[in-house]
């Protein structure tokens, strides 16, 4: 049977080029195919996203078989600012008023953080239709704000976060999270244990062809020839935590055959190119076009990503940087602590503790000294490990069953 279903966020958007947030639209977009009706609601304020300049309140529009409808909302340019939770509430205001009789009936809900604010017109919806209400995590808040925002414990907004972080936890019907061990944290906000489902992060199966080859004079002005070539290719800022790179590479001097590659822009690119520019052993290379990346990727022999230490990792990943990885066919290490996934499952490459320099040097060097063909195996075992089991049409079909039917067909809640 077809059923409507509705996906709130305020931040989710086709995935494009400048886009972030296109998780939830491609797994909408796959139920689509599927003949399901699926109403996307969003807003135009997203500082990680393009989004259209609105004329109405409420726009409306129909693409890739489901509808899309786009919510003026109040704009802000930094992410830590008034501006920003005055927006959350602007989205929460419009979308209680939202003209609910231009889409059909929901017979289910999914509200995806951030906001958190938006479960509250969740429970209202679930009341109203009488549907199905799914809360979706793909940010823990309040606690990434408490352990890498800066913000104390006992600050209103945080207990004002918490409160409605509980209320979800509680009284939705199913959560779902993007990382694979959300249920310890519910237990812990909760007091108790209850069932949660890991639908992650995937691999849109359009992303999957056609790549775009990296120009030949890009190569040759940020490749070196016949050095063992280290990448982190993303953004550069805080929550990147690339000291630890910049660090490795300052240590690394004396190895020749190595060479430190940093692709991407950022709030701290400038900074890095300050007090590490003047390092023989490391390369700092413009952000390329989203098709490019894999192309990029494949050119390198060991990629590199990090994370701060922090509880917010206790609970795991499903980054997007690590599918690109992985997909690339090259081998990963990581310098990360927390929950282990992805990479120790496909045996694709290594973790190493977050901060330490030392040991992330130590098994730099260890892969340097492997050959191309050895390189080559293990950066393939992560490359088929992602195409079975981070493809967004299968994780549709995952999703569909955890908000109708959870416990059947052998979900698990950890994946």
């Amino acid at each position: 049977m077809n059923r409507c279903i509705w996906y709130i966020s305020k931040y989710v958007s086709p995935p494009t080029d400048a886009s972030a947030g296109g998780r939830g639209y491609i797994l909408m977009r796959e139920l689509a195919k599927l003949g399901h009706d699926c109403v996307i609601i969003t807003s135009d304020s997203n500082h990680l996203a393009n989004a259209p300049a609105l004329d109405a309140t409420y726009e409306f529009k129909r693409i890739d078989g489901l509808t899309l409808c786009w919510i003026k909302t109040l704009k802000y340019s930094s992410a830590k600012s008034l501006r920003r939770i005055l927006s959350w509430l602007h989205f929460e205001w419009r979308l209680f008023w939202f003209p609910k009789g231009r889409v059909a009936p929901p017979d289910a809900v999914v509200v995806s953080s951030l906001s958190l604010l938006t479960i509250l017109n969740g429970f209202w919806l679930r009341k109203k239709y009488g549907c199905r209400l799914i809360f979706e995590v793909r940010d823990i808040w309040p606690l990434t704000i408490t352990e890498e925002g800066g913000f104390g414990r006992s600050n209103p907004l945080v207990k004002v976060l918490a409160f409605i972080e509980r209320l979800g936890y509680k009284y939705a019907d199913e959560i779902i999270g993007t990382m694979p061990n959300l249920q310890e944290h519910v237990g812990h906000v909760l007091g108790y244990t209850r069932k949660t489902w890991c639908v992650p992060m995937g691999i849109d199966p359009d992303a999957t062809t056609d790549p775009l080859e990296v120009p030949q004079d890009y190569k040759d002005q940020y490749f070196k020839k016949d050095k063992f070539t280290v990448a982190h290719v993303g953004s550069i800022g805080i929550s990147n935590a690339l000291d630890v790179f910049m660090k490795c590479a300052e240590s690394s001097a004396d190895h020749e055959n190595i060479h430190f590659l940093l692709v991407g822009e950022g709030d701290l690119k400038a900074e890095y190119q300050r007090r590490y520019g003047h390092l023989p052993n490391l390369t700092f290379a413009p952000k390329i076009p989203k098709r490019m990346v894999q192309s990029l990727l494949y050119e390198c022999d060991l990629l590199y990503f990090s994370v701060h230490s922090s509880e917010v990792w206790c609970y795991g990943q499903s980054l997007n940087k690590v599918i690109d990885y992985m997909l690339s066919g090259r081998p990963v290490l990581a310098s990360y602590d927390g929950f282990p996934s992805m990479i120790n499952e496909a045996r694709c490459g290594d973790f190493v503790p977050a901060g330490d320099v030392d040991a992330l040097k130590r098994k730099i060097i260890d892969y340097s000294k492997l050959d191309a063909a050895s390189l080559s195996e293990i950066g393939a075992r992560g490359r088929a490990w992602v195409l079975e089991h981070r493809m967004y049409d299968a994780l549709a079909r995952s999703y569909l069953e955890i908000i109708f039917h959870s416990a059947q067909n052998g979900l698990e809640n950890n994946a």
